[in-house]
């Protein structure tokens, strides 16, 4: 009972530490791992944490559940639109990339390890997993421009069970010695018939079950999970591995139809995935034996360098030639290939199996393969953050914001915001508010928040805040509401509700967003100041010059100052909102609602 709260509570404090030293979260998992695992045996003589101890038969059916679940939930993110510019380069790197990865992983493994052949080419198809469970927090942490981080995601995900299935068929062509190519053709075949089926049966009938409205709300997040792990095991009951390929099928699937919603089920499936995430890591890092990292030698490493900086390029430059991917980013995508728990948790049972046959080097794949998942989420969780920098690839923190609603107040607030340097969007669904907007030269578009269509049609990447600024206070909230998976419950905001004498109704504090400036500054409060001519004025705070001078010489009793956003002096910008107390620091740059006042001259 203590080892298992504490792997829950130990890995959620990994990565929060992990976020707030913005380093990538895998890493910091790995290096804890070891230090409650083996490295504790050399500190206090037993390990901290045994997971063979904790978990027992449990544990490799515990990875391999919590891996479906993962790819599970990778699957339900990969939208076909978001492919746009993309679909060839990805189909590419998905057909040819793991041929390639193969055949020179194998002739690597052979080259620096001196293993037989059969063994050679088991290590090389379990190199073609690039390790989706590393790629998801990697990917956040790097933020790539564009539709980079799109293409490294789907290869990923899409290779992973490629790779597994692979590294199966070649796994029973040792075991199973005989007509090797029959082996081998039968493997493959069952694998795509039963991982195909089984995702194709998952997707349908969740699909049937959500649109006849058969499963009440509460059980839906729960019913998809369970399928999901239905599909995962029944294909893997036709052939090993083949789950991955039914999971990350019936993820696709779901994301991309259209006649259920699945936001919902998508949300609860992320908070699973940082969950499992956290404990998978931990458990497979600590249960690596001290001696293993005695087996850690010059060919290993060797084979690592090779794949680092041969095997990974070469796959990725041959399998992008045609496409319209410039240098740089074919560059930065060979420089993302980091593997994780799949390739640990096949290793792992295949060695198993084939020491207990006296195959020679089987005892060398579990130390070498741990050595290649050090490696390279070292190497690519350190350095692809400034190599993304370098190649100027890297989207910095987004500043900018969306204003809901392009009425004639908030464009004199988006214009305020656009002076200021911040990226700013609107959104209204009056063609002649967004019009008026254009001409004043701000970023409109036409269209309802709440529909996905305008989300995905429009760049958002640079935009990190959401401002609800329309007369409805139901649709601020439900705006928020629908926005939190975008920007993030702490980014989205909406003007305070108006309140009627003797209407105390308000909605619930999870069904709004924060409240924009002040809880006494509504929609017709701002109306009415700014048509008694009230401006936005942005005003500098130094040492002589402080918040408290700023008032005093623009407040009157009958028209208060209203602070609105906070810009610092590294360019961050920050909304005042009704909760946080207004922090300003000298170089900080205020922009408030204020009237203007004849004698006041411009701080």
């Amino acid at each position: 009972m203590f080892g298992l709260a504490g792997l829950l509570l130990l890995g959620v404090a990994t990565q929060w530490l992990a976020w707030r030293l913005r380093i990538p979260s895998i890493l910091l998992l790995l290096v804890v791992g070891f230090l409650i695992g083996p490295l504790s045996v050399v500190f206090f003589g037993v390990k901290l944490l045994d997971p063979d101890a904790l978990l027992g038969d449990s544990l490799l059916p515990f990875v391999s559940l919590s891996v479906a679940v993962i790819l599970f939930e990778g699957g339900l993110s990969l939208r076909i639109s978001d492919l746009r510019g993309a679909g060839r380069a990805v189909f590419q790197l998905i057909l040819l990339g793991p041929p390639v990865t193969f055949a020179l992983a194998t002739w690597a493994a052979h080259l620096c390890l001196g293993l037989e052949w059969d063994m050679c080419m088991l290590l090389g198809a379990i190199m073609v997993v690039t390790g989706p469970t590393v790629l998801l927090p990697l990917l956040r942490h790097v933020r790539p421009a564009g539709s980079l981080g799109r293409i490294v995601l789907w290869e990923g995900i899409v290779t992973d069970p490629i790779g597994a299935i692979v590294a199966v068929v070649i796994f029973q062509t040792i075991v199973l010695p005989g007509k090797t190519e029959s082996i081998a053709l039968q493997g493959a075949g069952m694998a795509l018939l039963g991982g195909g089926l089984a995702g194709l049966a998952g997707a349908w009938l969740i699909v049937i079950l959500l649109r006849r409205d058969q499963i009440p709300d509460y059980l839906q997040a729960a019913t998809v999970l369970g399928v999901a792990l239905a599909s995962y095991v029944c294909a893997d009951l036709v052939q090993h591995e083949a789950g991955l390929l039914a999971v990350t099928l019936m993820g696709i699937l779901l994301a991309n139809q259209r006649q259920v919603s699945i936001e919902h089920i998508v949300a609860f499936k992320e908070n699973l995935r940082t969950l499992l995430l956290s404990m998978l890591f931990l458990l497979l890092a600590a249960r690596l034996p001290l001696e293993e990292f005695t087996h850690f030698d010059l060919g290993g490493f060797a084979f690592l360098a090779l794949l680092l900086f041969l095997v990974r390029p070469a796959s990725v430059f041959l399998a992008t030639l045609g496409t319209t991917l410039d240098y740089r980013e074919r560059l930065f995508i060979a420089w993302m290939a980091p593997r994780g728990v799949v390739a640990a948790a096949v290793a792992s049972i295949f060695a198993l199996e084939l020491t207990a046959q006296g195959r020679p080097g089987a005892a060398r794949l579990v130390p070498v393969i741990f050595l290649v998942i050090l490696g390279t989420v070292a190497v690519y969780g350190l350095s692809s953050l400034p190599l993304a920098r370098w190649l100027k690839l890297a989207r910095p923190a987004p500043q900018g914001m969306l204003l809901l609603g392009a009425h004639e107040w908030a464009r004199r607030i988006a214009l305020a915001l656009k002076d200021a340097g911040v990226e700013v969007m609107l959104v209204d669904t009056s063609r002649h508010e967004i019009h008026a907007a254009r001409m004043q030269g701000l970023d409109a578009h036409y269209g309802n928040a709440l529909s996905d269509d305008l989300l995905h049609a429009q760049p958002m990447e640079n935009l990190g805040q959401m401002l609800a600024l329309t007369t409805n206070d139901h649709a601020n909230a439900l705006a928020c509401l629908h926005l939190v998976p975008t920007f993030g419950r702490a980014s989205v905001y909406q003007l305070a509700p108006a309140q009627d004498e003797g209407d105390k109704a308000e909605l619930p504090r999870h069904l709004r967003g924060r409240v924009l400036f002040s809880r006494a500054v509504s929609f017709w409060t701002l109306e009415r100041r700014f048509r008694e001519g009230a401006i936005v004025k942005s005003s500098r705070i130094t040492k002589e010059y402080g918040y408290e001078d700023f008032r005093s010489r623009y407040e009157r009793l009958d028209a208060p100052v209203i602070p609105m956003f906070v810009q610092q002096a590294g360019g961050k910008v920050r909304v005042v909102n009704a909760r946080d107390e207004l922090e300003l620091s000298p170089g900080d740059t205020l922009l408030a609602l204020v009237d203007p006042v004849e004698d006041a001259k411009p701080a």
